[in-house]
């Protein structure tokens, strides 16, 4: 313990030592004094020299730890607004919603590729002109009752197919042929509300682009005047023709003009969706994938107008002919073939000529499509297209078998319509064709 001076003042006011008033073991002097002030002063200097010194070298070893603790929590910040942004809601249109549109139009053109199945055998049936009148909701129950029966055979027999073709059909007969043409509008009403209600409910998501939105507007659009056409088709059967001796039938025409636009709604419907569905190859822009790619539109193109032949062949009964392949009967050119005048009439309304030119015209498709499968196996191309054309080649072939065993079996139901069903498969690979070997978008 330090003790410095201490002084004394008595009542007189004179100062006195310490030491006087009372014994003491030890006095300091002011040298004393001095000395320990400055040990006093070199000790905390040195004290404080080594604090800092291993402060220092703490903090050498702790700064990396720092650095990792602070890095560790920047990166858990960033995960962290890094799944906020996640979690919120994806812009739309997008691949997602892509994915859900293509799927949507191949199940569309699922279902047009049915209806055109079924207007198949309904007309290879003869039971398109049973339903006489035409109401969008009405007729969407069909007779209940004897009586309700009976009233819609009686307005049946009032109109030429029945006066001179089924005169004598019975109410069960009748029935069959109505409930065919009845399935068949009823599954027309099912594909219009397959475009439509699905496209107010996208539209509203905000899943169709600029681009999509009209497309999608011409299908809808496309399925409303393909029922119009229907019906103004079979109205061409109602009609009394005095002057013609011909059985009551729809008009060739009209039936073309009916299957065509079908297809063309199928083309699309199928050619959009599978454009979304499926990548496009990175194919080198060569002069041999250029031409190949001119190719596969013509033997598209060339598809499209033998399965249009093929309405003609149905609407004059031209299947039931000549019955003979190669030859037409006992000749490879028949006599007939240009019996009509004008001679363009032959083309659309001369049974036989119509046969003739199904016949050209399929010939024509296989030999393209051949050429096609040999033309690509001179190129490197991605698998799937590969297979894609060798899918067309075969199917090709298949059908045009079938062509010729439906013509020498005089044309049974079930074999024309796996004739007409192999069409659509034929024209629907020729689309994929395209769609693999389709350019990448810019």
């Amino acid at each position: 313990m330090l003790f410095g001076r201490r002084t004394l003042a008595n009542n007189n006011g004179s100062a006195f030592s310490a030491s006087n008033a009372a014994p003491v073991h030890c006095l300091l002097t002011d040298r004393a004094y001095d000395m320990l002030l400055s040990s006093l002063r070199t000790s905390i200097f040195c004290s404080c020299r080594s604090a800092g010194k291993s402060f220092q070298q703490s903090g050498h070893h702790r700064g990396p730890q720092l650095r990792q603790w602070l890095v560790k929590r920047g990166q858990s910040t960033i995960t962290v607004e890094a799944g906020a942004s996640s979690s919120s809601p994806a812009a739309v249109p997008n691949a997602s919603t892509n994915r859900t549109l293509g799927r949507w139009l191949l199940g569309c053109s699922g279902l047009v590729v049915g209806a055109v199945v079924l207007g198949g055998v309904t007309r290879l049936t003869e039971s398109g002109l049973s339903m006489v009148d035409w109401h969008l909701v009405r007729e969407m129950r069909p007779p209940q009752t004897k009586a309700e029966w009976e009233a819609e055979f009686s307005k049946y027999q009032q109109f030429p197919e029945f006066k001179i073709m089924n005169h004598d059909m019975t109410l069960p007969e009748f029935k069959f042929i109505f409930y065919m043409e009845w399935g068949h509008r009823m599954w027309g009403r099912l594909v219009g509300l397959a475009y439509v209600l699905p496209t107010v409910y996208f539209w509203r998501k905000g899943y169709f682009t600029r681009s999509m939105k009209g497309k999608v507007l011409g299908l809808c659009g496309f399925v409303f005047f393909q029922g119009l056409l229907g019906w103004y088709m079979v109205k061409s059967g109602l009609e009394d023709k005095p002057e013609s001796h011909d059985i009551p039938r729809v008009s060739q025409y009209r039936l073309s003009a009916h299957l065509g636009s079908a297809l063309l709604l199928y083309c699309a419907s199928l050619w959009t969706g599978l454009t979304m569905l499926l990548p496009a190859h990175k194919l080198a822009e060569t002069k041999h994938i250029t031409q190949l790619r001119r190719f596969a539109k013509g033997t598209g193109g060339l598809v499209f107008l033998t399965a249009l032949s093929g309405a003609f062949v149905a609407g004059l009964d031209a299947g039931l002919v000549y019955n003979s392949f190669p030859k037409m009967g006992e000749r490879w050119i028949p006599d007939d073939l240009l019996a009509f005048s004008p001679a363009l009439k032959n083309v659309f309304e001369n049974p036989t000529t119509v046969q003739f030119d199904h016949r050209i015209l399929a010939i024509s498709t296989m030999t393209a499509i051949t050429g096609l499968y040999l033309f690509s196996r001179r190129m490197l191309l991605p698998r799937r297209a590969k297979v894609a054309i060798s899918l067309l080649t075969a199917m090709a072939y298949g059908q045009v078998a079938l062509g010729i065993s439906t013509l020498l079996l005089y044309v049974p139901t079930p074999l024309a319509a796996v004739h007409q069903s192999g069409s659509v498969a034929l024209l629907s690979l020729a689309i994929w064709v395209l769609a693999e070997l389709r350019k990448m978008p810019k």
